[in-house]
């Protein structure tokens, strides 16, 4: 599952490939954005773990990893 995150003042978005469930990765923003003090914290595939103060968070996007496609393809 791939989560986007939005980062206040900055032009890039965060992207995080994630083995968590997207209720998991809901109920943690949830959590976050509660307090003004809270943060963010996600794990990614490969074990880095990425924490994010709430206050910082414009918005998150959770939704299934994209697959990219390579060559010619026909449907």
């Amino acid at each position: 599952m791939e989560v986007k995150i939005g980062v206040v003042d900055s032009p890039r978005e965060l992207t995080i490939a994630s083995g968590q469930s997207p209720e998991e990765v809901e109920a943690l923003v949830a959590d976050a954005l509660k307090n003004a003090e809270g943060v963010l914290a996600l794990a990614d595939d490969k074990g880095r773990r990425y924490i994010v103060p709430a206050v910082k968070i414009a918005y998150v996007e959770i939704g299934p990893a994209e697959t990219t496609r390579v060559g010619f393809g026909v449907r």
